[in-house]
């Protein structure tokens, strides 16, 4: 049974699509590896960081 990504092993499908979008914080061009959905935030990666870090409590 291959499940790929089980086990700590990485999957490989290839190089993922990047899609451009605009950090809903900061303004700042970035990539995602999602097709980003109309309404809903997108954060780049020094951002996204940021929030996850205060989401978690101490």
């Amino acid at each position: 049974m291959a499940y790929g990504g089980r086990f700590g092993r990485p999957r490989s499908f290839g190089p993922r699509e990047m899609h451009k979008a605009t950090c809903a914080d900061c303004g700042a061009e970035c990539e995602v590896p999602f097709k980003p959905t109309e309404g809903r935030p997108v954060y780049c990666r020094d951002c996204f960081q940021k929030r996850r870090g205060q989401r978690r409590g101490p």
